[in-house]
């Protein structure tokens, strides 16, 4: 990994509340090295207000996202949908997005989120619009969903993404790169998540356009063992 992605990984890391022996298990480097990068991010770079510091404009996520998740003392505001059969078209696979006044113009960051067990698939890293233009933004996001987002609370948005990404991390699988430079915009992350992620609490993998099924069957494998997990592998 070359210098400048690994500060950046670490910076990121930091921001959402990793502390440096967090951030070196994560990165695969020692505590040291993580120390070092954190400090040299905090002193090369003129002091700015954090991410998550911005005022939220909002906050949307696709309806559905609860489908086959179990939420512990779920708040009256994570609202969704009536849930779908299991094998509902999309169910899985949560769209989300979180815009934050930035001056003049708005910061709009997104993120696919494989519920079930990859974690954060794809990501959205932070682009800048003006004020005017967020909203047509935001629905070309959603624009591939029959019906539009869900507005959704910050917390939600938090606990479902780093959540995932913490339940990916158990199976053995890593967030898309984009994913932690849009994090910090998300907010300060205190695990645990109060959602219950796989299929009704297993792993579930489905193929996507992009994956390789094979490498994430061994990965499956190792991590929890043949006939601890469902998926599903198609042609395209």
């Amino acid at each position: 990994m070359e210098s400048n992605e690994l500060t950046t990984q670490a910076q990121a890391l930091r921001a959402a509340g990793r502390t440096p022996k967090q951030i070196a298990r994560e990165l695969g480097i020692t505590r040291a090295v993580a120390t070092n990068l954190v400090r040299g991010v905090a002193a090369a770079r003129p002091k700015r207000v954090h991410p998550s510091e911005l005022p939220l404009v909002g906050c949307w996520i696709s309806r559905q996202w609860s489908n086959g998740l179990t939420i512990a003392q779920r708040p009256a505001d994570w609202i969704d949908d009536k849930k779908l059969p299991r094998m509902a078209m999309g169910a899985g696979l949560v769209s989300l997005v979180v815009a934050r006044a930035d001056g003049d113009a708005v910061t709009i960051c997104g993120f696919l989120v494989d519920t079930y067990c990859l974690g954060v698939k794809n990501a959205l890293p932070p682009t800048t619009t003006e004020a005017a233009a967020w909203p047509y933004f935001v629905d070309d996001y959603f624009q591939a969903y029959d019906s539009g987002p869900i507005e959704a609370p910050i917390e939600l948005a938090r606990h479902l993404t780093f959540g995932a990404v913490d339940y990916a991390h158990s199976l053995g699988f890593d967030p898309h790169r984009d994913f932690y430079s849009a994090a910090p915009y998300l907010g300060t992350w205190e695990p645990p998540s109060r959602i219950t992620f796989g299929l009704n609490g297993k792993p579930y993998f489905q193929q996507g356009p992009h994956d390789n099924p094979d490498r994430i069957v061994r990965t499956l494998n190792r991590s929890v063992g043949p006939g601890n997990y469902e998926f599903t592998i198609v042609s395209f």
